[in-house]
Protein backbone atom coordinates (compact mmCIF):
# COMPACT_ATOMS: atom_id res chain seq x y z
CA UNK A 1 0.00 0.00 0.00
CA UNK A 2 1.17 3.16 -0.85
CA UNK A 3 2.77 5.63 1.95
CA UNK A 4 2.19 8.69 0.45
CA UNK A 5 0.59 11.46 1.31
CA UNK A 6 -3.05 12.00 -0.64
CA UNK A 7 -1.74 15.50 -1.54
CA UNK A 8 1.81 17.09 -1.75
CA UNK A 9 2.66 20.34 -2.75
CA UNK A 10 5.79 21.03 -4.50
CA UNK A 11 7.81 24.54 -5.33
CA UNK A 12 9.00 24.22 -9.05
CA UNK A 13 11.12 27.04 -10.16
CA UNK A 14 7.93 29.52 -9.86
CA UNK A 15 5.59 27.38 -10.21
CA UNK A 16 3.09 26.18 -7.01
CA UNK A 17 2.82 22.53 -7.85
CA UNK A 18 -0.32 20.45 -6.55
CA UNK A 19 0.03 16.50 -7.08
CA UNK A 20 -3.43 14.73 -5.57
CA UNK A 21 -1.99 11.05 -4.91
CA UNK A 22 -5.56 8.78 -3.55
CA UNK A 23 -5.57 6.72 -6.24
CA UNK A 24 -6.91 3.64 -4.54
CA UNK A 25 -9.71 6.37 -3.69
CA UNK A 26 -9.34 7.62 -7.28
CA UNK A 27 -8.37 10.90 -5.07
CA UNK A 28 -11.44 11.47 -3.78
CA UNK A 29 -11.26 14.87 -1.76
CA UNK A 30 -11.23 14.59 2.16
CA UNK A 31 -11.13 17.09 4.02
CA UNK A 32 -8.10 17.32 5.66
CA UNK A 33 -7.16 17.56 1.50
CA UNK A 34 -9.84 20.64 0.64
CA UNK A 35 -8.01 22.12 3.85
CA UNK A 36 -4.70 21.68 2.20
CA UNK A 37 -5.27 23.33 -0.95
CA UNK A 38 -7.60 26.09 0.29
CA UNK A 39 -4.92 27.17 2.50
CA UNK A 40 -1.93 26.79 0.31
CA UNK A 41 -3.75 29.26 -2.14
CA UNK A 42 -4.50 31.75 0.75
CA UNK A 43 -0.46 31.78 1.07
CA UNK A 44 0.67 31.82 -2.51
CA UNK A 45 -2.00 34.39 -3.89
CA UNK A 46 0.44 36.83 -1.71
CA UNK A 47 3.86 35.07 -2.33
CA UNK A 48 5.94 36.78 -5.25
CA UNK A 49 8.03 33.76 -5.74
CA UNK A 50 4.60 31.91 -6.79
CA UNK A 51 3.72 32.78 -10.61
CA UNK A 52 1.19 30.18 -10.96
CA UNK A 53 -0.25 26.86 -9.62
CA UNK A 54 -0.30 23.74 -11.60
CA UNK A 55 -2.84 20.94 -10.00
CA UNK A 56 -2.17 17.44 -11.46
CA UNK A 57 -2.67 13.61 -10.37
CA UNK A 58 -0.07 11.29 -9.42
CA UNK A 59 -0.32 8.51 -12.26
CA UNK A 60 -3.36 6.16 -12.35
CA UNK A 61 -6.88 6.00 -13.80
CA UNK A 62 -7.96 9.72 -12.49
CA UNK A 63 -7.95 13.48 -11.95
CA UNK A 64 -10.54 13.35 -9.29
CA UNK A 65 -13.44 11.47 -8.53
CA UNK A 66 -15.32 13.99 -6.37
CA UNK A 67 -15.56 14.40 -2.72
CA UNK A 68 -15.14 11.76 0.50
CA UNK A 69 -18.84 11.49 -0.14
CA UNK A 70 -18.72 7.77 1.56
CA UNK A 71 -17.25 9.71 5.04
CA UNK A 72 -19.38 12.26 5.02
CA UNK A 73 -22.42 9.98 4.98
CA UNK A 74 -20.80 7.86 7.92
CA UNK A 75 -19.71 11.38 9.81
CA UNK A 76 -23.69 11.99 9.47
CA UNK A 77 -24.81 8.58 10.66
CA UNK A 78 -21.96 8.78 13.95
CA UNK A 79 -22.28 12.25 14.70
CA UNK A 80 -25.09 14.03 12.97
CA UNK A 81 -25.57 16.58 9.76
CA UNK A 82 -23.76 19.22 11.90
CA UNK A 83 -20.68 17.14 12.27
CA UNK A 84 -20.59 16.59 8.47
CA UNK A 85 -21.27 20.56 7.26
CA UNK A 86 -17.95 21.75 7.88
CA UNK A 87 -16.36 19.48 5.31
CA UNK A 88 -18.82 21.24 2.48
CA UNK A 89 -18.14 24.83 4.22
CA UNK A 90 -14.17 24.03 3.89
CA UNK A 91 -14.79 23.26 -0.29
CA UNK A 92 -16.95 25.70 -1.09
CA UNK A 93 -14.23 28.47 0.22
CA UNK A 94 -11.59 26.23 -1.62
CA UNK A 95 -13.77 26.39 -4.76
CA UNK A 96 -13.93 30.23 -4.29
CA UNK A 97 -10.43 30.87 -3.94
CA UNK A 98 -9.56 28.99 -6.53
CA UNK A 99 -12.39 31.25 -9.00
CA UNK A 100 -10.57 34.10 -7.36
CA UNK A 101 -6.81 33.18 -7.55
CA UNK A 102 -5.45 36.28 -8.76
CA UNK A 103 -2.87 33.72 -10.87
CA UNK A 104 -2.86 31.29 -13.46
CA UNK A 105 -4.56 27.67 -12.50
CA UNK A 106 -3.73 25.30 -14.76
CA UNK A 107 -5.30 21.38 -14.35
CA UNK A 108 -4.22 18.97 -15.91
CA UNK A 109 -7.53 16.73 -16.60
CA UNK A 110 -5.74 13.48 -17.37
CA UNK A 111 -8.77 10.88 -16.11
CA UNK A 112 -11.98 10.95 -14.30
CA UNK A 113 -13.04 14.50 -13.23
CA UNK A 114 -16.35 14.04 -11.49
CA UNK A 115 -18.19 16.36 -8.88
CA UNK A 116 -15.45 17.71 -6.79
CA UNK A 117 -12.49 17.04 -9.12
CA UNK A 118 -14.74 19.54 -11.42
CA UNK A 119 -14.51 21.89 -8.26
CA UNK A 120 -10.99 21.95 -8.07
CA UNK A 121 -10.59 22.60 -11.66
CA UNK A 122 -13.00 23.91 -13.96
CA UNK A 123 -13.00 27.30 -11.94
CA UNK A 124 -9.42 27.54 -12.53
CA UNK A 125 -7.96 29.63 -15.52
CA UNK A 126 -6.81 27.07 -17.64
CA UNK A 127 -8.85 23.27 -17.78
CA UNK A 128 -6.32 21.08 -19.59
CA UNK A 129 -7.84 17.62 -20.83
CA UNK A 130 -6.31 15.18 -22.75
CA UNK A 131 -7.58 12.00 -24.50
CA UNK A 132 -8.42 10.40 -21.70
CA UNK A 133 -10.54 13.04 -19.83
CA UNK A 134 -13.79 12.10 -18.57
CA UNK A 135 -15.71 14.50 -16.59
CA UNK A 136 -19.08 14.33 -14.94
CA UNK A 137 -21.42 15.78 -12.61
CA UNK A 138 -23.46 12.70 -11.62
CA UNK A 139 -24.79 13.64 -8.35
CA UNK A 140 -28.41 12.88 -9.10
CA UNK A 141 -27.72 9.44 -8.96
CA UNK A 142 -26.97 9.15 -5.55
CA UNK A 143 -29.95 11.34 -4.45
CA UNK A 144 -28.24 14.88 -4.65
CA UNK A 145 -27.53 17.87 -6.73
CA UNK A 146 -24.69 19.78 -8.90
CA UNK A 147 -22.84 21.62 -5.94
CA UNK A 148 -19.09 22.72 -5.56
CA UNK A 149 -20.39 26.04 -7.45
CA UNK A 150 -22.02 23.91 -10.48
CA UNK A 151 -24.92 25.90 -10.40
CA UNK A 152 -22.40 28.63 -11.57
CA UNK A 153 -20.84 26.91 -14.10
CA UNK A 154 -23.29 24.36 -15.60
CA UNK A 155 -25.53 27.83 -16.53
CA UNK A 156 -23.00 28.97 -18.50
CA UNK A 157 -22.56 25.99 -20.93
CA UNK A 158 -24.30 26.39 -24.45
CA UNK A 159 -27.61 25.34 -25.77
CA UNK A 160 -29.29 24.28 -22.21
CA UNK A 161 -26.22 21.60 -22.06
CA UNK A 162 -25.68 22.30 -18.58
CA UNK A 163 -29.12 21.25 -17.40
CA UNK A 164 -28.47 18.16 -19.28
CA UNK A 165 -25.68 17.47 -17.94
CA UNK A 166 -27.21 18.42 -14.38
CA UNK A 167 -29.96 16.33 -14.63
CA UNK A 168 -28.63 13.44 -16.19
CA UNK A 169 -25.23 13.04 -15.41
CA UNK A 170 -23.73 12.31 -18.96
CA UNK A 171 -20.18 11.96 -18.93
CA UNK A 172 -17.88 14.36 -21.71
CA UNK A 173 -14.97 13.47 -22.70
CA UNK A 174 -12.41 15.46 -24.52
CA UNK A 175 -13.81 17.02 -27.34
CA UNK A 176 -17.12 17.64 -25.68
CA UNK A 177 -16.00 19.25 -22.30
CA UNK A 178 -13.96 21.90 -24.57
CA UNK A 179 -17.47 22.56 -26.68
CA UNK A 180 -18.97 23.15 -23.66
CA UNK A 181 -16.30 25.17 -22.70
CA UNK A 182 -15.86 23.24 -18.72
CA UNK A 183 -12.41 22.79 -20.70
CA UNK A 184 -10.13 25.19 -22.14
CA UNK A 185 -7.32 23.55 -23.75
CA UNK A 186 -6.35 20.23 -25.39
CA UNK A 187 -2.79 18.47 -25.27
CA UNK A 188 -2.07 15.15 -25.94
CA UNK A 189 -1.08 13.13 -22.54
CA UNK A 190 2.25 12.24 -23.85
CA UNK A 191 3.27 16.12 -23.68
CA UNK A 192 2.15 17.02 -20.36
CA UNK A 193 5.30 16.76 -18.85
CA UNK A 194 7.09 18.29 -21.63
CA UNK A 195 4.47 21.17 -20.87
CA UNK A 196 5.26 20.86 -17.01
CA UNK A 197 9.03 21.10 -17.27
CA UNK A 198 8.78 24.30 -19.44
CA UNK A 199 6.95 26.27 -17.35
CA UNK A 200 9.51 25.08 -14.18
CA UNK A 201 12.00 26.61 -16.12
CA UNK A 202 10.50 30.29 -16.46
CA UNK A 203 12.55 32.23 -15.26
CA UNK A 204 10.97 35.13 -12.85
CA UNK A 205 8.44 37.07 -14.34
CA UNK A 206 7.95 35.29 -17.44
CA UNK A 207 5.70 32.14 -16.18
CA UNK A 208 2.03 33.45 -17.89
CA UNK A 209 3.91 34.48 -21.23
CA UNK A 210 5.35 31.31 -21.06
CA UNK A 211 2.59 29.48 -20.32
CA UNK A 212 0.52 30.78 -23.49
CA UNK A 213 3.61 30.25 -25.41
CA UNK A 214 3.73 26.69 -24.11
CA UNK A 215 0.07 26.18 -24.49
CA UNK A 216 0.21 27.36 -28.29
CA UNK A 217 3.03 24.68 -29.19
CA UNK A 218 1.42 21.87 -27.09
CA UNK A 219 -2.21 22.43 -27.63
CA UNK A 220 -3.63 20.11 -30.67
CA UNK A 221 -7.02 19.86 -32.01
CA UNK A 222 -9.14 18.02 -29.82
CA UNK A 223 -11.23 14.55 -30.86
CA UNK A 224 -14.49 15.09 -32.17
CA UNK A 225 -17.17 16.30 -29.56
CA UNK A 226 -19.97 13.49 -29.65
CA UNK A 227 -21.76 16.07 -28.09
CA UNK A 228 -21.91 18.38 -31.34
CA UNK A 229 -24.98 16.46 -33.34
CA UNK A 230 -27.15 16.35 -30.12
CA UNK A 231 -27.20 20.57 -29.59
CA UNK A 232 -30.38 20.30 -31.56
CA UNK A 233 -31.90 17.76 -29.49
CA UNK A 234 -30.69 19.05 -26.09
CA UNK A 235 -31.79 22.58 -26.59
CA UNK A 236 -35.03 21.85 -27.88
CA UNK A 237 -36.05 19.55 -24.97
CA UNK A 238 -34.14 20.85 -21.98
CA UNK A 239 -34.59 24.56 -22.78
CA UNK A 240 -38.19 23.56 -20.85
CA UNK A 241 -39.50 25.98 -18.58
CA UNK A 242 -41.03 23.69 -15.89
CA UNK A 243 -39.78 20.11 -15.38
CA UNK A 244 -43.13 18.39 -16.43
CA UNK A 245 -42.73 19.72 -19.80
CA UNK A 246 -38.94 18.71 -20.17
CA UNK A 247 -40.71 15.25 -19.80
CA UNK A 248 -42.77 15.50 -21.74
CA UNK A 249 -40.74 16.93 -24.40
CA UNK A 250 -38.58 13.66 -24.04
CA UNK A 251 -41.73 12.06 -24.96
CA UNK A 252 -42.52 13.42 -27.57
CA UNK A 253 -38.82 13.52 -29.46
CA UNK A 254 -39.41 11.31 -32.96
CA UNK A 255 -35.61 9.75 -33.06
CA UNK A 256 -35.28 7.57 -30.01
CA UNK A 257 -32.94 10.07 -28.46
CA UNK A 258 -35.80 11.36 -25.87
CA UNK A 259 -36.29 8.01 -24.85
CA UNK A 260 -32.80 7.27 -24.08
CA UNK A 261 -32.47 10.49 -22.06
CA UNK A 262 -35.76 9.36 -20.31
CA UNK A 263 -33.92 5.97 -19.69
CA UNK A 264 -31.41 7.57 -18.06
CA UNK A 265 -33.27 9.94 -16.23
CA UNK A 266 -35.24 7.19 -14.72
CA UNK A 267 -32.29 5.91 -12.31
CA UNK A 268 -32.01 8.84 -10.97
CA UNK A 269 -33.73 10.11 -7.67
CA UNK A 270 -37.05 11.70 -8.19
CA UNK A 271 -36.33 14.82 -5.90
CA UNK A 272 -32.83 15.09 -6.67
CA UNK A 273 -33.97 15.35 -10.55
CA UNK A 274 -36.34 18.16 -9.53
CA UNK A 275 -34.34 20.13 -7.02
CA UNK A 276 -31.27 20.26 -9.86
CA UNK A 277 -34.25 21.31 -11.97
CA UNK A 278 -35.36 24.14 -9.63
CA UNK A 279 -31.47 24.93 -8.71
CA UNK A 280 -30.49 25.41 -12.55
CA UNK A 281 -33.55 27.61 -13.07
CA UNK A 282 -32.97 29.92 -9.96
CA UNK A 283 -29.36 30.33 -10.07
CA UNK A 284 -29.37 31.16 -14.27
CA UNK A 285 -28.08 34.53 -13.64
CA UNK A 286 -26.44 34.52 -10.50
CA UNK A 287 -22.99 35.32 -9.18
CA UNK A 288 -20.43 32.59 -7.94
CA UNK A 289 -21.05 33.57 -4.42
CA UNK A 290 -24.67 33.44 -5.03
CA UNK A 291 -24.46 30.17 -6.31
CA UNK A 292 -22.07 29.16 -3.39
CA UNK A 293 -24.26 30.61 -0.86
CA UNK A 294 -27.10 28.55 -2.01
CA UNK A 295 -26.03 25.53 -2.21
CA UNK A 296 -24.18 25.99 1.22
CA UNK A 297 -27.97 25.90 2.19
CA UNK A 298 -29.41 23.24 0.08
CA UNK A 299 -26.36 21.09 1.37
CA UNK A 300 -27.48 21.33 5.02
CA UNK A 301 -30.98 20.29 4.14
CA UNK A 302 -30.15 17.59 1.67
CA UNK A 303 -27.74 15.76 4.77
CA UNK A 304 -31.16 15.84 6.93
CA UNK A 305 -33.23 14.90 3.91
CA UNK A 306 -31.42 11.28 3.77
CA UNK A 307 -32.00 10.62 -0.06
CA UNK A 308 -28.47 11.50 -0.63
CA UNK A 309 -27.40 9.00 2.22
CA UNK A 310 -29.69 6.61 0.41
CA UNK A 311 -28.18 7.30 -2.72
CA UNK A 312 -23.99 6.76 -1.74
CA UNK A 313 -25.66 3.61 0.29
CA UNK A 314 -26.51 2.03 -2.63
CA UNK A 315 -23.41 3.33 -4.81
CA UNK A 316 -20.60 3.40 -2.43
CA UNK A 317 -21.47 1.37 0.99
CA UNK A 318 -23.75 -1.98 0.33
CA UNK A 319 -23.10 -1.84 -3.48
CA UNK A 320 -26.64 -3.40 -3.97
CA UNK A 321 -27.29 -0.09 -7.11
CA UNK A 322 -30.61 -0.51 -5.51
CA UNK A 323 -31.14 2.72 -4.08
CA UNK A 324 -34.80 2.67 -1.87
CA UNK A 325 -36.08 7.14 -3.23
CA UNK A 326 -38.54 8.56 -1.22
CA UNK A 327 -40.52 8.85 -4.44
CA UNK A 328 -41.57 6.77 -6.94
CA UNK A 329 -41.32 9.08 -9.55
CA UNK A 330 -41.12 13.31 -10.08
CA UNK A 331 -44.76 13.37 -10.38
CA UNK A 332 -44.85 12.72 -6.71
CA UNK A 333 -42.21 15.33 -5.48
CA UNK A 334 -43.85 18.45 -4.36
CA UNK A 335 -42.95 22.01 -5.07
CA UNK A 336 -43.12 22.76 -1.38
CA UNK A 337 -40.27 19.83 -0.85
CA UNK A 338 -38.20 21.42 -3.31
CA UNK A 339 -38.46 25.01 -2.05
CA UNK A 340 -37.64 23.62 1.59
CA UNK A 341 -34.14 22.90 0.33
CA UNK A 342 -33.62 26.91 -0.48
CA UNK A 343 -34.39 28.15 3.23
CA UNK A 344 -31.80 29.57 5.35
CA UNK A 345 -30.31 27.84 7.58
CA UNK A 346 -29.11 27.63 11.12
CA UNK A 347 -25.38 28.19 10.42
CA UNK A 348 -26.03 31.87 8.80
CA UNK A 349 -24.72 32.12 4.87
CA UNK A 350 -20.99 30.41 3.21
CA UNK A 351 -18.66 32.90 4.73
CA UNK A 352 -16.34 33.60 1.31
CA UNK A 353 -12.83 35.13 2.31
CA UNK A 354 -9.08 34.49 1.91
CA UNK A 355 -8.74 34.45 6.33
CA UNK A 356 -8.28 31.69 7.58
CA UNK A 357 -8.91 27.84 5.94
Amino acid sequence: MSTSEPIRFLREGHLGVVVLDRQQALNALTRAMVRALSDHLRRWKDDPEVEAVLVKAAPGRAFCAGGDVRAVVETVRAEGVAAALPFFRDEYRMNWRIARFPKPYIALLNGITMGGGCGISIHGSHRIVTEHALLAMPETGIGFFPDIGASFFLNRCPDAVGLYLGLTGARLEAGDALLTGLATHFVPAARLLELEVRLIAAEKGAVAATLEAALREFAAPAPPARLASELPKIRACFSAESFPALIAGLEAEPTGWGRSQLAQLAEKSPLALRLTFAQLRRTADASLEDCLRLEYRMVRHALEAGEFAEGVRALLIDKDRNPRWKHRSFEEVTEAEVERFFAPIPEGELPLDWEGI
